[in-house]
């Protein structure tokens, strides 16, 4: 895919994700929101951010706990890591599974723009493998695509804490950045 339609399809579903945000009544927004709410703030596509890596499937799949943001736990599968060099830097990031007969990858993170330009608990990746995998196996991870849990956007919900081995010491500038709305919510309260 040329960067151009690369980008066009980035934006294009930052567009659709914001619409659904801003009519949808299933939308995290909270109701009180959706009036002044004109879209998610997002840093510009960035094909510096898209990786296409293979992942390092843990032979011994070991069972994780990850806290929840309002109390609680949920088992997740250690599956395995990608290995990245991100600005220059040796990054390993572990990706998860919920149900080991599933094909997807839930990836978690947090990074050294996480409580400043972006959301401080962290962002998350979704990887689909019949969306996101090449044909030789690989799997196309892009950081572009990284999303705010809904948690972000309004407190009724509960989301996965990052754990500390996904907490990354390199700016990930990709992806989306703070909720807007609530950062002017606590700075007119």
């Amino acid at each position: 895919m040329e960067v151009s339609d690369w980008k066009a399809a980035i934006e294009r579903e930052r567009r659709r994700k914001d619409l659904f945000f801003k009519l949808h009544p299933e939308s995290p927004i909270p109701p009180e929101d959706r009036a002044r709410f004109t879209g998610l703030d997002y840093y510009p596509p960035d094909p510096k951010y898209k990786f296409v890596a293979e992942l390092h499937e843990y032979r011994d799949k070991e069972k994780l706990r990850m806290v929840y943001t309002r109390g609680g736990e949920r088992e997740f599968i250690r599956w395995g890591e990608f290995r990245l060099k991100i600005d220059g830097k040796d990054v390993i990031l572990h990706a998860y599974k919920s149900d080991p007969k599933e094909d997807r990858l839930f990836i978690p993170f947090r990074d050294l723009t996480s409580g400043k330009e972006t959301y401080g608990a962290g962002r998350y990746i979704d990887l689909d493998g019949e969306v996101d995998r090449t044909p030789d196996g690989k799997w196309i991870l892009d950081f572009n695509k990284a999303y705010n849990p809904w948690c972000a956007y309004n407190e009724a919900y509960t989301c996965p804490l990052v754990p500390i081995e996904n907490w990354l010491r390199v700016p990930i500038y990709a992806g989306e950045k703070k909720y807007p709305l609530k950062r002017e919510r606590k700075e007119e309260g």
